[in-house]
Protein backbone atom coordinates (compact mmCIF):
# COMPACT_ATOMS: atom_id res chain seq x y z
CA UNK A 1 0.00 0.00 0.00
CA UNK A 2 1.34 3.41 -0.99
CA UNK A 3 2.71 5.47 1.91
CA UNK A 4 1.82 9.15 1.51
CA UNK A 5 3.30 10.41 4.79
CA UNK A 6 6.57 9.16 6.28
CA UNK A 7 7.52 10.54 9.69
CA UNK A 8 11.00 9.83 11.05
CA UNK A 9 12.11 10.68 14.61
CA UNK A 10 10.11 13.91 14.86
CA UNK A 11 10.58 15.94 18.02
CA UNK A 12 8.75 19.18 18.82
CA UNK A 13 8.95 21.89 21.45
CA UNK A 14 7.02 24.91 22.68
CA UNK A 15 9.89 26.94 24.08
CA UNK A 16 11.66 24.60 26.53
CA UNK A 17 8.67 22.21 26.81
CA UNK A 18 9.17 19.12 24.62
CA UNK A 19 5.82 17.80 23.40
CA UNK A 20 6.95 15.16 20.85
CA UNK A 21 9.82 12.80 21.69
CA UNK A 22 10.84 11.00 18.52
CA UNK A 23 7.70 10.05 16.57
CA UNK A 24 8.13 7.67 13.62
CA UNK A 25 5.29 6.23 11.54
CA UNK A 26 4.04 5.85 7.96
CA UNK A 27 0.53 6.79 6.81
CA UNK A 28 -1.17 5.07 3.88
CA UNK A 29 -2.94 6.69 0.94
CA UNK A 30 -6.76 6.87 0.96
CA UNK A 31 -7.00 5.61 4.50
CA UNK A 32 -8.21 7.21 7.74
CA UNK A 33 -5.57 7.24 10.47
CA UNK A 34 -6.77 8.13 13.98
CA UNK A 35 -4.47 9.63 16.61
CA UNK A 36 -5.69 8.85 20.13
CA UNK A 37 -4.35 9.50 23.62
CA UNK A 38 -5.03 11.54 26.76
CA UNK A 39 -4.96 15.34 26.83
CA UNK A 40 -1.48 16.79 26.56
CA UNK A 41 0.08 13.73 24.91
CA UNK A 42 1.09 15.56 21.71
CA UNK A 43 -1.74 14.60 19.32
CA UNK A 44 -2.56 18.10 18.08
CA UNK A 45 1.11 19.11 17.99
CA UNK A 46 1.80 16.10 15.79
CA UNK A 47 -0.76 16.91 13.12
CA UNK A 48 0.25 20.60 13.20
CA UNK A 49 3.77 19.43 12.35
CA UNK A 50 2.40 17.61 9.29
CA UNK A 51 1.46 20.87 7.56
CA UNK A 52 4.03 23.18 9.17
CA UNK A 53 1.52 25.02 11.33
CA UNK A 54 3.43 24.20 14.53
CA UNK A 55 6.27 26.52 13.56
CA UNK A 56 4.02 29.61 13.38
CA UNK A 57 3.70 29.54 17.19
CA UNK A 58 6.35 31.83 18.78
CA UNK A 59 9.13 29.74 20.32
CA UNK A 60 8.01 26.51 18.63
CA UNK A 61 10.60 24.18 17.11
CA UNK A 62 10.58 20.91 15.14
CA UNK A 63 13.36 18.39 14.50
CA UNK A 64 13.33 15.19 12.45
CA UNK A 65 12.06 14.43 8.97
CA UNK A 66 8.57 14.42 7.46
CA UNK A 67 8.17 13.28 3.86
CA UNK A 68 4.89 13.94 2.05
CA UNK A 69 4.82 12.06 -1.25
CA UNK A 70 8.60 11.66 -0.80
CA UNK A 71 9.19 15.43 -0.49
CA UNK A 72 10.89 16.66 2.71
CA UNK A 73 8.40 19.34 3.77
CA UNK A 74 10.93 21.01 6.09
CA UNK A 75 13.53 21.43 3.33
CA UNK A 76 14.66 25.03 2.75
CA UNK A 77 13.57 24.59 -0.87
CA UNK A 78 9.94 24.00 0.16
CA UNK A 79 7.41 26.83 0.51
CA UNK A 80 5.44 26.34 3.77
CA UNK A 81 2.43 28.17 2.27
CA UNK A 82 2.27 25.61 -0.53
CA UNK A 83 2.51 22.79 2.03
CA UNK A 84 -0.46 24.22 3.92
CA UNK A 85 -2.44 24.42 0.69
CA UNK A 86 -1.72 20.78 -0.18
CA UNK A 87 -2.48 19.61 3.35
CA UNK A 88 -5.86 20.94 4.47
CA UNK A 89 -6.76 21.41 8.13
CA UNK A 90 -10.11 21.29 9.95
CA UNK A 91 -10.06 22.47 13.56
CA UNK A 92 -11.89 21.43 16.71
CA UNK A 93 -14.35 24.33 16.69
CA UNK A 94 -15.96 25.42 13.43
CA UNK A 95 -14.29 28.65 12.34
CA UNK A 96 -16.07 30.15 9.32
CA UNK A 97 -14.80 33.60 8.41
CA UNK A 98 -17.44 35.69 10.25
CA UNK A 99 -17.63 38.57 7.77
CA UNK A 100 -17.95 36.33 4.70
CA UNK A 101 -20.89 34.70 2.96
CA UNK A 102 -21.13 30.92 2.62
CA UNK A 103 -19.95 31.27 -0.98
CA UNK A 104 -16.94 33.45 -0.10
CA UNK A 105 -15.95 31.21 2.81
CA UNK A 106 -15.50 28.33 0.36
CA UNK A 107 -13.96 30.46 -2.40
CA UNK A 108 -11.53 32.33 -0.13
CA UNK A 109 -8.55 30.00 -0.57
CA UNK A 110 -8.93 29.94 -4.34
CA UNK A 111 -9.09 33.74 -4.46
CA UNK A 112 -5.94 33.96 -2.34
CA UNK A 113 -4.27 31.72 -4.92
CA UNK A 114 -5.23 34.14 -7.69
CA UNK A 115 -8.37 32.48 -9.06
CA UNK A 116 -10.85 35.22 -10.04
CA UNK A 117 -12.86 33.66 -12.88
CA UNK A 118 -16.50 33.63 -11.68
CA UNK A 119 -17.39 30.44 -13.57
CA UNK A 120 -14.37 28.58 -12.19
CA UNK A 121 -15.08 29.83 -8.66
CA UNK A 122 -18.77 28.94 -8.88
CA UNK A 123 -18.04 25.41 -10.07
CA UNK A 124 -15.40 24.92 -7.35
CA UNK A 125 -17.74 26.18 -4.63
CA UNK A 126 -20.52 23.83 -5.71
CA UNK A 127 -18.16 20.87 -6.06
CA UNK A 128 -16.65 21.47 -2.61
CA UNK A 129 -20.02 21.93 -0.91
CA UNK A 130 -21.25 18.72 -2.55
CA UNK A 131 -18.16 16.86 -1.32
CA UNK A 132 -18.83 18.20 2.16
CA UNK A 133 -22.47 17.03 1.93
CA UNK A 134 -23.72 20.59 2.41
CA UNK A 135 -24.81 21.75 -1.07
CA UNK A 136 -28.47 20.74 -0.82
CA UNK A 137 -28.81 22.56 2.50
CA UNK A 138 -27.26 25.87 1.44
CA UNK A 139 -27.58 26.17 -2.36
CA UNK A 140 -30.41 28.73 -2.04
CA UNK A 141 -28.59 30.92 0.49
CA UNK A 142 -24.99 31.12 -0.67
CA UNK A 143 -25.03 34.87 -0.02
CA UNK A 144 -25.97 34.44 3.64
CA UNK A 145 -23.32 34.66 6.34
CA UNK A 146 -21.42 31.48 7.14
CA UNK A 147 -22.25 32.23 10.78
CA UNK A 148 -25.98 31.76 10.02
CA UNK A 149 -25.48 27.99 9.80
CA UNK A 150 -25.81 25.50 12.65
CA UNK A 151 -22.65 24.20 14.36
CA UNK A 152 -22.62 20.99 12.34
CA UNK A 153 -23.20 22.86 9.09
CA UNK A 154 -20.44 25.33 9.97
CA UNK A 155 -18.01 22.45 10.43
CA UNK A 156 -18.97 21.00 7.05
CA UNK A 157 -18.53 24.49 5.58
CA UNK A 158 -14.99 24.53 6.99
CA UNK A 159 -14.40 21.10 5.41
CA UNK A 160 -15.67 22.45 2.08
CA UNK A 161 -13.31 25.42 2.43
CA UNK A 162 -10.38 23.06 2.99
CA UNK A 163 -11.37 20.90 0.00
CA UNK A 164 -11.81 23.83 -2.41
CA UNK A 165 -8.06 24.25 -2.94
CA UNK A 166 -7.77 20.54 -3.89
CA UNK A 167 -5.47 19.32 -1.10
CA UNK A 168 -3.80 15.89 -1.16
CA UNK A 169 -4.27 15.26 2.56
CA UNK A 170 -6.90 16.35 5.08
CA UNK A 171 -5.98 16.81 8.75
CA UNK A 172 -8.80 16.95 11.31
CA UNK A 173 -8.23 18.00 14.91
CA UNK A 174 -11.21 16.71 16.92
CA UNK A 175 -13.64 17.88 14.21
CA UNK A 176 -16.78 16.66 16.00
CA UNK A 177 -15.97 17.32 19.67
CA UNK A 178 -18.04 20.52 19.77
CA UNK A 179 -21.02 19.02 17.89
CA UNK A 180 -24.24 17.25 18.87
CA UNK A 181 -24.59 13.48 18.23
CA UNK A 182 -26.50 13.85 14.94
CA UNK A 183 -23.96 16.33 13.52
CA UNK A 184 -21.14 14.10 14.77
CA UNK A 185 -22.60 11.13 12.88
CA UNK A 186 -22.81 13.23 9.70
CA UNK A 187 -19.15 14.23 10.02
CA UNK A 188 -18.19 10.58 10.55
CA UNK A 189 -20.14 9.51 7.45
CA UNK A 190 -18.47 12.31 5.54
CA UNK A 191 -14.98 11.15 6.60
CA UNK A 192 -15.77 7.69 5.24
CA UNK A 193 -16.86 9.20 1.91
CA UNK A 194 -13.88 11.54 1.64
CA UNK A 195 -11.25 8.84 2.10
CA UNK A 196 -12.05 7.63 -1.43
CA UNK A 197 -10.29 10.80 -2.63
CA UNK A 198 -8.12 11.94 0.28
CA UNK A 199 -5.71 10.63 2.86
CA UNK A 200 -7.15 11.63 6.25
CA UNK A 201 -5.47 11.99 9.66
CA UNK A 202 -7.90 12.63 12.50
CA UNK A 203 -7.21 13.43 16.15
CA UNK A 204 -9.98 12.25 18.45
CA UNK A 205 -10.62 11.83 22.18
CA UNK A 206 -13.58 9.63 21.34
CA UNK A 207 -12.51 5.98 21.45
CA UNK A 208 -15.72 4.75 19.81
CA UNK A 209 -15.29 7.27 17.01
CA UNK A 210 -11.75 6.09 16.30
CA UNK A 211 -12.97 2.48 16.23
CA UNK A 212 -15.84 3.36 13.87
CA UNK A 213 -14.15 5.50 11.25
CA UNK A 214 -10.41 4.76 11.09
CA UNK A 215 -8.40 2.12 9.27
CA UNK A 216 -5.28 2.63 11.41
CA UNK A 217 -4.86 3.99 14.94
CA UNK A 218 -1.82 5.45 16.70
CA UNK A 219 -1.83 5.68 20.51
CA UNK A 220 0.22 8.59 21.86
CA UNK A 221 1.29 8.97 25.49
CA UNK A 222 3.56 11.67 26.98
CA UNK A 223 4.82 12.73 23.56
CA UNK A 224 5.70 9.20 22.45
CA UNK A 225 4.00 6.75 20.14
CA UNK A 226 3.18 3.66 22.19
CA UNK A 227 1.44 1.57 19.55
CA UNK A 228 0.43 1.93 15.89
CA UNK A 229 -1.52 -0.73 14.06
CA UNK A 230 -4.68 -1.62 12.15
CA UNK A 231 -7.53 -0.13 14.19
CA UNK A 232 -9.18 -3.49 14.84
CA UNK A 233 -5.94 -4.81 16.37
CA UNK A 234 -5.52 -1.75 18.60
CA UNK A 235 -9.03 -2.16 20.01
CA UNK A 236 -9.26 -5.95 20.22
CA UNK A 237 -5.72 -7.20 20.79
CA UNK A 238 -3.33 -4.37 21.73
CA UNK A 239 0.28 -5.42 22.19
CA UNK A 240 1.13 -2.90 24.91
CA UNK A 241 -0.46 -2.94 28.37
CA UNK A 242 -0.63 0.88 28.37
CA UNK A 243 -2.74 0.82 25.19
CA UNK A 244 -5.11 -1.71 26.74
CA UNK A 245 -5.37 0.36 29.93
CA UNK A 246 -6.21 3.50 27.95
CA UNK A 247 -8.83 2.02 25.64
CA UNK A 248 -10.54 0.21 28.51
CA UNK A 249 -10.76 3.44 30.52
CA UNK A 250 -8.29 2.64 33.27
CA UNK A 251 -6.65 6.04 32.72
CA UNK A 252 -6.90 9.07 30.44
Amino acid sequence: MEKVIQVNDVKAWYGSLQTLKGISLEISKNRVTAIIGPSGCGKSTFIRCLNRMHEVVPGAKVEGKILINKTDIYSTQVDPVEIRRRIGMVFQKPNPFPTMTIYNNVASGLKLNGVNNKKVLGEAVEKSLRRAALWDEVKDRLNHSGMSLSGGQQQRLCIARALAVEPDILLMDEPASALDPISTLRIEELVQELKQQYTIVIVTHNMQQAARISDYTAFFLNGEIIEYDITENIFTKPKDKRTEDYITGRFG
